[in-house]
């Protein structure tokens, strides 16, 4: 349970470390755009790559294979399916 739990939480800490914790340190007269660029940065990103682990944990196509394909894919990795 800990391995699917673990993953989201780090990098949402590392996401959350560069647009709230980041900007605190952005210096020099362009102080605003930096910050607003380093929060949408990490924003963006985060949901970017939620989306695709939200993706991969439950994929909503799966391969479609006619029944030849099954048989030709058995018969190569040695697992020959009998016709019957």
């Amino acid at each position: 349970m800990a391995a699917a739990f673990l993953p989201p939480v780090i990098i949402s800490a590392i996401w959350a470390f560069i647009g709230i914790v980041c900007p605190f340190f952005a210096k020099g007269p362009n102080r605003g755009i930096i910050q607003c660029c380093l929060m949408l940065t990490a924003a963006c990103c985060w949901l970017f790559w939620l989306c695709c682990y939200m993706t991969q944990m439950n994929p909503l196509i799966g391969p479609n294979l006619s029944r030849n394909s099954i048989l030709i894919i058995a018969k190569e990795w040695g697992n020959a399916i009998k016709e019957g």
